[in-house]
């Protein structure tokens, strides 16, 4: 088995679901008392979302690269970012490390593509929805068309992930206002809508609608655990 490099905390609350769904996902293919090889490095996220919200990108890829060189030190085969938006970082990350990082969007897009989607929403962080280290990629490296919500409902779904899901926070009123942005990307050809921040499944699941939902941390987490075992 290969060792599993964790890079969370953005938010650990989202860490804690990639940490279960991985060690579920090798005792479920091994069995018995099997448990994931991985390693975690946790990183305080007050002083990302500020970096974030100041525009200072380059101290997140600077703390995120010292992060990512301890996890390749403390014996990773190979690491998983545990936050959709933070993959924007990955070049730079990709300067200091030996090891290979799994990128969601691939990840996800190989997914989409099993299911022979061509098109699809996706919801996120408004860095994720705006800008195109993730649509970009799924569009020029997978040929996956991305739509995603007006700027009003960007900023729906931006300010219950920060406000309220990174806090732990569910609320039904915004469970309400998620599904109709759903439905409506729906409406306009969206065959099934990735759940592009990792947190978005702490508030909806399958269960909630007949859209495709397409969950980027149980995903992600289901392609560790295939390459940790291959």
């Amino acid at each position: 088995m290969k060792t599993i490099g964790l890079l969370g905390g953005m938010s650990w609350e989202s860490s804690a679901l990639y940490y279960r769904q991985i060690n579920e996902g090798i005792k479920t293919a091994l069995g018995g008392h099997h448990s994931a090889e991985l390693v975690m490095y946790s990183v305080d996220f007050a002083p990302i979302e500020q970096r974030q919200h100041s525009g200072d990108f380059a101290g997140n890829e600077a703390k995120l690269s010292e992060a990512a060189k301890s996890i390749e030190a403390a014996g990773a085969d190979f690491i998983l970012i545990c936050t959709n938006t933070m993959h924007e970082a990955i070049p730079e990350i990709k300067k200091h490390i030996k090891i290979p990082i799994l990128h969601i969007a691939d990840a996800t897009a190989e997914v989409i593509k099993q299911k022979d989607i061509k098109t699809v929403g996706l919801l996120g962080t408004g860095y994720t929805m705006e800008r195109e280290f993730y649509k970009g990629r799924l569009k020029e490296e997978h040929g996956i068309n991305v739509l995603t919500p007006d700027q009003t409902d960007r900023k729906i779904i931006h300010d219950v992930i920060y406000d309220e899901l990174v806090l732990g926070t569910v609320k039904e009123t915004s469970k309400a206002e998620y599904l109709r942005i759903i439905k409506k990307l729906a409406e306009e050809g969206a065959e099934a809508v990735i759940l592009g921040c990792t947190e978005i499944g702490m508030l909806v699941n399958q269960d909630d609608t007949d859209i495709i939902l397409l969950d980027t941390t149980e995903i992600h987490a289901q392609k560790a655990v295939e390459k940790a075992l291959k």
